[in-house]
């Protein structure tokens, strides 16, 4: 299956189209936000607060990249362990607007439903490749937080990231799908 090229940021017609399972291409623009960022966004957010940026319609990458080596944009960025998002994501996705996600990992049934709710969509990004994925970013550039280090808020543009659909706007979970075609053969 080839994959499809999608650009960022995502919008509702072109969300619905995407299944899980589809291998995508992400090119446009994404923040980075991992476990710090999640807690102070979900802060603010219960304290009737407004963020500091505007996510809606738009994508975190849940990374925190390596220091820059001389001449690149950005060293080794490889997702991390979406799970441990999950108990802030669904105020995000109905608060916030934010439509998309980039992680590893399956996701919770709260965040799936929140998904749906909100037609959002969770991609996939391979672990372990954090050296090839870093090679689709083609600008960086701090945005929040920079007292956290490598979580600290980036804004990445990217090109070509290459990504599953892992839960698309209507809930299916490929981490469910997936292994129940496999056990059909």
């Amino acid at each position: 299956m080839k994959a499809k090229k999608i650009s960022l940021p995502l919008g509702g017609a072109e969300a619905s189209r995407l299944k899980s399972g589809d291998r995508v291409l992400v090119s446009g623009e994404l923040f980075t936000a991992r476990d710090a960022v999640h807690q102070k966004f979900h802060k603010l957010l219960t304290a009737g607060g407004k963020l500091p940026i505007d996510l809606k319609g738009q994508t975190l990458f849940y990374a925190g990249p390596a220091p820059a080596p001389r001449g690149k944009v950005i060293g080794s960025i490889g997702p991390t362990t979406s799970g441990r998002m999950d108990v802030y994501t669904p105020l995000l996705l109905a608060k916030a607007g934010l439509k998309a996600m980039i992680g590893k990992g399956r996701r919770s049934p709260e965040v799936i439903e929140a998904i749906k709710k909100h037609q959002a969509v969770y991609f996939a990004a391979t672990g372990g490749a954090a050296a090839l994925l870093a090679q689709t970013v083609v600008r960086a550039e701090p945005v929040l937080f920079p007292e956290l280090g490598p979580e600290a808020v980036l804004k990445l543009t990217v090109k070509d990231l290459p990504a599953v659909v892992a839960v698309d706007c209507r809930g299916r979970d490929v981490y469910e799908e997936g292994p129940k075609k496999y056990r059909k053969l």
